[in-house]
């Protein structure tokens, strides 16, 4: 009998990739690295912001747009922070859950490089 393997999400893709590659000999960064460096989440539309800042006075239409855009704040381990965001054009389309993901996947994608740069900079260090 044939085994065929599940479909993976891109990321889980990827690391079977890297491994059956033997690219993961050295140290590196992984997914769970990133995901063990993320010390709480936080979502909130643009809508939102501007509702909670008392300077602002926002339009009805000014506030159906922003409430479009999706924001997620990653707060990493260090106290360090970054963002990811996610607009939709039309409200017809907008899903709240979709919106999330895609922010903390653009929010999860800004960590790699910052995680790099402290792998590399501990590696060169030792």
């Amino acid at each position: 009998m044939n085994h065929i393997q599940s479909p993976a999400d891109g990321d889980q893709a990827t690391e079977l990739a890297i491994k059956a590659a033997g690219a993961d000999l050295a140290p590196r960064v992984t997914l769970d690295d990133i995901r063990d460096n993320i010390a709480s989440e936080h979502y909130f539309t643009a809508a939102h912001g501007c509702i909670g800042n008392v300077e602002e006075d926002p339009s009805e239409d000014a506030l159906a747009s922003l409430d479009l855009l999706t924001f997620c704040v990653l707060v990493l381990k260090n106290g360090f922070t970054v963002t990811g965001e996610s607009a939709c054009v039309s409200r017809k389309n907008f899903n709240a859950e979709i919106g999330r993901r895609i922010a903390r996947e653009n929010a999860v994608a800004k960590v790699w490089p910052l995680m790099g740069y402290e792998l590399k900079q501990r590696l060169s260090e030792a």
